[in-house]
């Protein structure tokens, strides 16, 4: 679905490079986590692979095509749901009316059973929704896209405590083997319990690429009432006592990826050959 292969990025000749020599790749019928530092090129990244942006050196691929070219059979398979955004002073119905025809696999009665789930009414004016109900129906209009490559942006900030839930849930009910989620966010309690893989950004470079099953067979999270132990590879003071990332020793566990991704940022070198 996604490869990059070699790829270096800078914004002008003055400036150094964001991304040297950055390769991975990511197939369909996954949820990818891009994680990072502000700063560290998550939102370039994603311009990059939707084709906002154009590779300096290397290569950017989806679905074998570049989306640099903008060719409008690659697009039509790509939706992305930047942080920042503006809507028309249209209501939702045309909204769809005119941009619901640029997806062939486009699936009204989704968007219809979103937009309930969402309590969004299909008949007012866009711009006098809240910024988290401009989010929630973006969220859903694009999932109702039913594009093979859906990226998001922070998609969860702005929305309230009951409106996270329900992304989570919509989220996880209404996606095909043939597609695959990218979503870059700062919120990782938000989206922990439907990411599949994470990757890891800092400086431009990628520090991690794991499946969260890989993690979670080699690596332990718990809450302990001390952070000592010959075992312990990383703790953080919580209330109430400490959260601790241990080797796995019974086969599995649930990953912590903010506690994770802490460890990592602060360079445990403890948990270095357990994540490269």
């Amino acid at each position: 679905m996604v490869s990059i292969k070699d790829l270096k990025f800078r914004y002008s000749k003055r400036q150094s490079p964001l991304f040297e020599e950055l390769s991975f790749e990511l197939p369909s019928g996954s949820i990818v986590g891009l994680l990072g530092k502000n700063g560290a090129g998550k939102t370039s990244l994603l311009k990059l692979m939707v084709g906002l942006l154009k590779p300096t050196e290397g290569s950017v691929r989806i679905l074998d095509q570049q989306p640099s070219a903008r060719q409008a059979s690659l697009l039509q398979e790509i939706y992305f749901l930047p942080e920042e955004f503006h809507q028309p002073s249209i209501s939702i119905r045309k909204f769809v009316k005119a941009n619901a025809g640029f997806y062939p696999r486009f699936d009204k009665e989704l968007l219809k059973r979103l937009l309930a789930d969402f309590e969004l009414p299909d008949n007012k004016q866009l711009n006098q929704f809240s910024y988290g109900q401009k989010k929630k129906f973006l969220i859903a209009f694009a999932l109702s896209t039913k594009c093979r490559l859906l990226v998001f942006d922070e998609p969860t900030n702005g929305l309230d405590i009951p409106s996270k839930a329900i992304f989570r849930r919509v989220m996880a009910g209404s996606l095909d083997e043939d597609q695959l989620v990218i979503i870059s966010t700062h919120q990782v309690r938000d989206v922990e319990n439907l990411i599949d893989r994470v990757l890891m950004l800092e400086q431009g470079k990628f520090i991690m690429q794991k499946d969260l099953h890989d993690i979670a067979s080699k690596l332990q999270f718990a809450t302990t009432s001390t952070p000592h132990g010959e075992n312990v590879l990383y703790h953080e003071m919580v209330p109430g006592g400490y959260k601790v990332i241990t080797p796995q020793t019974d086969g599995s566990s649930s990953v912590d990826i903010e506690l994770l991704f802490n460890a990592i940022s602060n360079g445990s070198e403890k948990l270095k050959e357990y994540v490269k």
